[in-house]
């Protein structure tokens, strides 16, 4: 029993000992975890100071640069405030100085007054006296008058009034002339401006293609024709390049010379409207248009004539009237420009009661040099005035187209008024333009060079000037000498023209046999 109780005894205090020990190293494992926690806490802690740190400082950073920015903008707003209000002074000041020059100039006037009124003054002491003088001469003229017969008087007072007659003549001829040079030019600026307001003809500038409609896209096809012979023959036969692009219902002609586009958009609708196209076809449909175009060239000259209510001219000064609707000047169109120069100088007639008609004529005229055969020598005006002599024109018609640029005198009131007419029609505002009269220019002179050369029947130039297409005689041209004449155009053009880029130039020899079966 004893022991027994003994070994309770020791088996309670090794189990109280044993939970003791336990308890401790529960106690230290806890112990770490919570100085884990706190070390935790301590880093995440530091963690969130140090980013509050960084954000308060990124903030900080911001406001002082939204804070320099403000103060930037309101420096350079004051900076232009600065020079706004030195810009406005400095034009003060220019005002003032203004202000003090015309100060000066009307003191200089009153001054220049007071000498005048001075010089009259004396002007005036001096006629009183002469009148004096006068009066005296004529109390002793009349106390010899009283001694003498009646004849002699009458021989002296016709003297005395004779003499007085010519000097008031004599003064009111200085007075009308004075008058008339102060007042000439403000009529003659009167007729101009009336001119002006009552001719209202309206400019066109011509564009350098033309569109046709096309009833449906398969014809783009047939006009192309096989391996593009259809296309090609009606480009070396018109001088027109033929554009036919994705752009649906339409094909675009392009040259810089209105007549041929005119040409070539008739043809190319009466071969769409036909349906037959192939080359035969086309050369003949093309001489057809070109017959129609000379027809309505001349058509449009007669209607031209009547709108001016001129008659007598010739038919062949009515053709090249009518060629003048296909032109244009400096990018005004001829026709209507010799139109307004015929309006104006008629209206300028009538005020100065010259002859409306001649005036008329005479405008209508003045540029027909322009639209002459290129193969005529000499400016437009001498071209025109030996047209104009050619088909018996009057020689007052013929001075006013000859000397409207002043390479010739003038020799009548028309010659004056045809020139002042063309500066008024050509330099009115937006009329003109120089770079369309030099890209013709340019665009003749390639066409021009190639042709000089021998055995070159035609040249025309197209894509604006980017291309020249040349047809060569085959008759006189051999396979080989195509080449030889391709390096003389080439060598032409890089010594005769400036241009920028390269232009391309196609030489083609084709021959053809035409024959008639009965």
């Amino acid at each position: 029993m004893v022991t027994s109780f003994y070994l309770f005894i020791l088996a309670s205090l090794l189990g109280l000992t044993f939970g003791y020990l336990v308890s401790q190293k529960l106690l230290k494992l806890k112990l770490k975890e919570i100085e884990k926690k706190k070390e935790n806490i301590l880093e995440e802690a530091k963690k969130e100071v140090k980013e509050y740190k960084e954000r308060i400082a990124q903030e900080t950073k911001e406001i002082l640069k939204k804070e320099r920015e403000e103060t930037s903008a309101l420096l350079e707003k004051k900076r232009e405030e600065l020079k706004s209000r030195e810009k406005e002074l400095s034009e003060r000041e220019f005002t003032l100085r203004d202000l003090k020059k015309e100060l000066e100039a009307k003191e200089n006037a009153f001054l220049r007054m007071e000498r005048e009124l001075e010089i009259k003054e004396r002007t005036i002491k001096v006629k009183g006296e002469r009148l004096d003088q006068l009066i005296k001469e004529a109390n002793d003229r009349l106390l010899r008058i009283a001694n003498i017969d009646e004849a002699q008087a009458k021989k002296e007072i016709l003297k005395s009034l004779e003499e007085k007659v010519k000097m008031e003549a004599a003064q009111l001829f200085q007075q009308i002339r004075d008058e008339a040079i102060r007042s000439a030019e403000t009529n003659a600026r009167e007729f101009i401006l009336q001119a002006i307001q009552r001719c209202a003809v309206s400019q066109t500038q011509e564009s350098t293609v033309t569109t046709v409609s096309l009833p449906s896209e398969e014809i783009k096809g047939r006009i192309i024709g096989r391996e593009g012979r259809n296309i090609r023959t009606f480009e070396n036969l018109t001088g027109v390049e033929v554009i036919i692009d994705d752009t649906p219902g339409v094909i675009t002609l392009s040259s810089f010379d209105p007549m041929r586009r005119a040409v070539a958009k008739l043809a190319m609708e009466k071969l769409i409207s036909d349906g037959r196209i192939h080359p035969a076809r086309i050369e003949e449909v093309i001489e057809m248009a070109k017959k129609d175009i000379a027809e309505s060239v001349e058509k449009e000259g007669e209607v031209c004539t009547l709108e001016l209510g001129l008659v007598g001219i010739h038919p062949e000064l009515l053709s090249y009237i009518g060629k003048m609707k296909f032109r244009s000047s400096y990018g005004q169109n001829l026709l209507l420009h010799s139109k307004e120069v015929a309006h104006l100088a008629a209206i300028m007639a009538n005020e100065l009661q010259l002859d409306p008609a001649t005036a008329r004529r005479a405008g209508i005229l003045h540029d027909i040099g322009k639209v002459a055969d290129r193969a005529q020598e000499g400016t437009h005006a001498q071209i025109g005035a030996a047209i104009a002599q050619q088909f018996n024109e009057d020689e007052i018609i013929i001075n006013a187209i000859a000397s409207h640029h002043e390479e010739v005198p003038f020799t009548n009131p028309y010659s004056f008024l045809v020139a002042a007419a063309d500066s008024i029609s050509g330099s009115r505002p937006g009329v003109r333009r120089e770079t369309y009269e030099t890209y013709i220019k340019r665009i003749t002179k390639l066409e021009a060079i190639a042709s000089a050369i021998p055995g070159v029947e035609r040249a025309y130039a197209i894509q604006a000037g980017r291309e020249v297409r040349i047809l060569v005689d085959p008759e006189k041209v051999s396979d080989t000498d195509i080449v030889l004449i391709l390096q003389k155009v080439i060598d032409a053009y890089e010594n005769e023209i400036k241009y920028p880029g390269q232009i391309k130039i196609s030489v083609i020899r084709e021959k053809k046999t035409i024959g008639y079966a009965r």
